[in-house]
């Protein structure tokens, strides 16, 4: 058997607003209500590129002491979820919204008491980055009882990020200098839509010897305020030379394609 269930996402202050919210005290909430096995993105980062917008599954199971009616569900970020009445002009956060046109779930039956349920969300952050997210679902049985739990998943998102390195001259004389140079980019949805210059950033320069597969470390460089990288070595033998950025809490990781330099 499956179900019709309603979902629904946005973050920060707009969540009342976007969802009414049935109201349910703890002492009310019948004990066999549960939110379990909550999987957000299949247990990945969200990460977003310029364009702003990224497909997010949600799937979870859900069990209700008189049988599955309705499942409510949203994302949201900014901290406390706040009360409607704190609802003004400066509050309109991050939007989201589900991927399928009419709004709707299907849910399973996996007996008299519990269905698991699945969604894709349309995230569409607009402010900051946004990063640390979490998952609001309300579970309504068959008869009218209501269970709400304001967060059953906490989840981030991050920004995509690019590094470019080139290595030259191309040959080079062995015991010269090879300069590697190279830009680090990073993905801007709210003003640009485009990959923008992320600046004071350490970046390591490594170095494969043709012919091997083991990669070595041989420097570190700093982006500077326009994303740009510069640094120096010197050639010893035929390889393959990459910046790699490690990313941070709100940009993801980033290795360059490798450029092969001759060696004479």
């Amino acid at each position: 058997m499956r179900t019709r269930v309603t979902i629904a996402a946005v973050s920060g202050a707009l969540a009342l607003s976007a969802l009414a919210l049935p109201a349910a005290r703890a002492d009310e909430e019948p004990a066999a209500f549960t939110v379990s096995n909550v999987v957000v993105n299949e247990g990945k980062p969200v990460v977003f590129t310029p364009t702003g917008v990224e497909p997010v599954s949600v799937s979870m199971t859900v069990q209700a002491p008189a049988g599955v009616r309705s499942v409510d569900a949203l994302l949201w970020s900014g901290g406390t979820l706040p009360s409607p009445d704190d609802l003004d002009d400066q509050s309109w956060p991050d939007m989201a919204g589900p991927a399928t046109p009419d709004g709707m779930l299907d849910c399973t039956e996996v007996n008299a008491t519990t269905a698991t349920c699945r969604a894709t969300f349309i995230l569409r952050p607009w402010r900051g980055d946004g990063s640390s997210w979490d998952t609001l679902v309300t579970v309504t049985d068959k008869q009218g009882g209501t269970h709400t739990d304001e967060n059953v998943k906490t989840f981030t998102t991050k920004r995509h990020t690019i590094v470019r390195t080139n290595a030259s001259p191309e040959p080079v004389r062995k015991g010269g200098t090879i300069t590697a140079t190279g830009k680090l980019t990073v993905a801007e949805y709210q003003f640009e839509y485009s990959y923008v210059p992320l600046p004071n950033q350490y970046v390591k320069l490594q170095y494969r010897k043709a012919g091997t597969s083991t990669w070595t470390t041989l420097k570190t460089a700093r982006s500077n305020s326009v994303g740009a990288l510069r640094t120096t070595t010197t050639a010893r033998y035929d390889g393959y030379y990459r910046f790699v950025y490690a990313g941070d809490a709100h940009r993801t990781s980033a290795v360059s394609v490798a450029d092969y330099v001759d060696v004479r």
